[in-house]
């Protein structure tokens, strides 16, 4: 008996070490790491075997560890993995959902690397949901993380899928531009998966331009380049962009080669899903037992019915089914006659239409040559101001002239944008206008403004005040230009009519639901005023106080109906209180999201500073450009580039000068003396369709985008560009020359 007891507190002890050893290793951080080490691992390879189930429960036990662990970090890193395994499984909700929480804490503890990767998830989902817009504003977020960070794998693949979103809304042009990003990045960091996977986009992206040749070559690139890597998804989708292209170029047979070797692959990958997915059979499993009690209790219940509640049940089911098929027949009958009347109503207003529609695009087609000429005359000039300025503040002027070379700079930017709205004054009123929503810092905007035309306001002897509520949030997400525009328009006005006196502007919340904030901007100064009977009319074009005040004061009368215009495409609303003598306050209100993500660091571009990357030795550019003062500044722009050009000043000249020379890019301008730079264009295009030209142009008239693509141009800079994007297109165009060259 003694025996006994000895025994049992012997296996009492050695349970409780035995429990306090499990204790310490169950909490332990080094063991607990190694473990969520090894169930990512897992997950990952159960993932690469399709098992999703497995890698979910994977990700579940990582989970639970690490939440012991106590680690933010890790937490969120975890569930931004479940959150990509959702999206795999085409769980939108549930991909959102977790990859709303690990943003959450990435946020809460700066992890911006990893932010940035949630970010570009977040995008491929709101991009599967078809909410575009929603997909943009994360791949911008996504972008400035990586910019941030020097992670260049990512921000390429980012690009790439920025551009595919682009895609579904039907921007070519935009989608292009990043593309060729994507490519150039791709390029230059080894990144083969993305870079076959961008090839391939860029074919898809020329087909939707009209430009096959390009399109197929491109599309085939990037296929070689998946096949030699066995990348079978990018392999997958080449297969369809390439039946596609050659589908839109007539060789059918190589396009139902295409599409048979897709849907070939499809199959593959579908069986494979569906042979190795753990989910799928466990889903199953759980169906099949349910199907089976259902036919259990299914038997039960027949074997409890009588044959004559039967034959009644079958009875009360015909009849039915005779009154139902009765209904029908009636309401077929009753619609075919209300289809013919209608259609008979649709032909004949289908002609009246007809009609209106060639007068209204007579009218159009006139208008728009005309503000065509108007834009070339007003931005043409401009290209010397801007340009001008930005050398001068690249040769290293004195401190004291430094300031007033950035206003300098800073009007000239405002006054193309202007000369835009003033131009496109139909399309503000039409409510035609684009937004460009992005993250940016609201006080820090408005200092800005604030300072660029306080040499305007110190001129009249007038003082600015800037009051921002403090208990408001700084950084939103909105269109800043055209808050800039209207800002401007209205501190501006403000300035012009007051003397020796003051102007407030204020900014403070009026209402908050969620992250979207209602802001009141008020712009007030103790000026001339406005008497009653003019402040119905000051938002309509053209309207001004008097003749005398015209006269005196100058101006078109555009601007606030400008600034109204874009209030209300920004979904807000614009009051004014004016007296004589005493001054007037404008104010205005607009919803604004807020955003943790701070605006992004404007950084210098390093385009053509490393020179290695590029052999720029025998690279030549052809400038095709009539007014001398532009020959300069292009010319200057380039020579600071390392690169060299000739210049031409007619359409003729530069056909002949590419025949006879070796040039690797062409500046084209678009109205010249003698034949057009479209005219031009489609010459050169008879002999050589490889040649990249660019139309360096002031006109930006959306209707003439089609004649630009028609000519064969490669692409268009508008002038006056800015310097950053026109190095940008023009190291993306010499990059893909140099990799083509080289693997020739």
């Amino acid at each position: 008996m003694f025996q006994i007891k000895n025994y049992i507190s012997l296996i009492i002890l050695l349970f409780c070490f035995s429990m306090s050893a499990q204790n310490k290793i169950e909490t332990d951080p080094e063991i607990l790491q190694n473990q969520i080490d090894h169930h990512i691992s897992k997950s990952q390879s159960e993932l690469e075997k399709y098992n999703y189930y497995e890698a979910q429960r994977s990700l579940d036990d990582a989970l639970n560890y690490a939440e012991t662990l106590k680690s933010k970090k890790t937490i969120a890193l975890i569930q931004t993995r479940k959150g990509k395994l959702h999206l795999i499984k085409e769980e939108l909700d549930k991909a959102l959902l977790w990859i709303t929480k690990a943003i959450e804490i990435q946020n809460e503890i700066n992890d911006n690397a990893n932010l940035g990767n949630s970010y570009k998830i977040q995008g491929e989902i709101y991009h599967l949901k078809k909410e575009h817009l929603d997909a943009l504003d994360s791949y911008t977020a996504a972008k400035s993380k990586f910019e941030e960070e020097d992670i260049h794998d990512k921000l390429a693949e980012t690009l790439l899928y920025e551009s595919k979103t682009y895609i579904s809304l039907g921007n070519y042009r935009k989608a292009r531009m990043l593309n060729e990003e994507a490519i150039a990045q791709a390029k230059r960091y080894n990144l083969i998966e993305t870079q076959s996977n961008s090839l391939i986009n860029h074919g898809k992206i020329h087909m939707a331009l009209n430009n096959t040749e390009r399109a197929l070559d491109f599309a085939n690139e990037g296929l070689q380049i998946a096949k030699e890597n066995k990348f079978i998804n990018i392999i997958n989708e080449g297969y369809l962009v390439l039946s596609d292209i050659n589908y839109n170029i007539g060789d059918y047979k190589l396009s139902r080669d295409y599409q048979q070797q897709h849907l070939k692959l499809s199959d593959s990958l579908r069986n494979i899903k569906r042979t190795n997915a753990s989910q799928d059979q466990e889903t199953q499993y759980l169906l099949d037992e349910a199907t089976e009690k259902n036919n259990e209790f299914a038997e039960k219940l027949e074997k409890e019915k009588s044959d004559n509640d039967l034959g009644t049940l079958i009875s009360i089911l015909s009849v039915a089914l005779i009154t139902i098929l009765s209904l029908l027949t009636l309401s077929l009958y009753k619609n075919n006659n209300i289809r013919l009347k209608t259609n008979n109503m649709l032909h004949k207003k289908n002609g009246e239409l007809i009609i209106a529609k060639e007068k209204a695009e007579l009218a159009s087609k006139t208008k728009a040559n005309f503000l065509s000429t108007v834009t070339h005359e007003l931005r043409t000039p401009l290209y010397a101001v801007t340009g001008l300025s930005n050398m001068l503040l690249d040769e290293n002027p004195r401190p004291d002239q430094v300031q007033h070379l950035k206003s300098l700079k800073f009007s000239g930017d405002y006054l193309l944008t202007f000369i835009n709205d003033i131009l496109q004054i139909n399309k503000i009123e039409a409510n035609k206008v684009n937004l460009e929503p992005e993250s940016f810092n609201l006080k820090k905007k408005i200092n800005n403004i604030v300072l660029a035309l306080n040499n305007s306001a110190l001129d009249n002897n007038i003082k600015i005040h800037f009051e921002y509520d403090q208990d408001l949030p700084e950084n939103f997400i909105a269109d800043q230009l055209k808050i800039s525009q209207i800002l401007i328009n209205l501190i501006g006005n403000s300035i012009k009519f007051t003397k020796d006196g003051d102007i407030w502007i204020r900014v403070y919340k009026i209402e908050e639901k969620g992250n979207t904030y209602t802001l009141r901007f008020e712009v007030e100064d103790n000026g001339i005023g406005i008497s009653q009977e003019k402040q119905d009319n000051m938002f309509e074009s053209f309207s001004q106080g008097s003749i005398q005040i015209n006269r005196k004061y100058g101006g078109t009368g555009l601007g606030l109906s400008i600034v109204k215009g874009l209030i209300e495409i920004l979904k807000g609303d614009i009051y004014l209180k004016s007296e004589l003598g005493k001054g007037s306050t404008f104010f205005f209100e607009i919803p604004l999201e807020f955003t943790t993500v701070k605006e992004a660091k404007e950084k210098k571009a390093t385009y053509f500073k490393e020179v290695n990357e590029l052999d720029l030795t025998n690279v030549k550019i052809l400038v095709v450009e009539d007014n001398k003062i532009n020959q300069m500044i292009t010319k200057k722009i380039l020579t600071k580039m390392n690169l060299k050009c000739d210049i031409v000043d007619n359409g003729e000249e530069a056909v002949d000068m590419i025949k006879t020379n070796n040039y690797n890019i062409i500046l084209m301008d678009i109205h010249m003396p003698g034949i057009s730079g479209i005219e031009a264009t489609k010459i050169v295009r008879t002999f050589d369709k490889e040649l990249t030209i660019f139309a360096l142009t002031a006109v930006t008239i959306e209707d003439k985008m089609h004649e630009f693509e028609e000519a064969g141009f490669t692409d268009i800079i508008p002038k006056p560009f800015k310097q950053e994007e026109f190095e940008k297109k023009l190291f993306n165009a010499l990059s893909l020359k140099n990799d083509s060259s080289t693997t020739a």
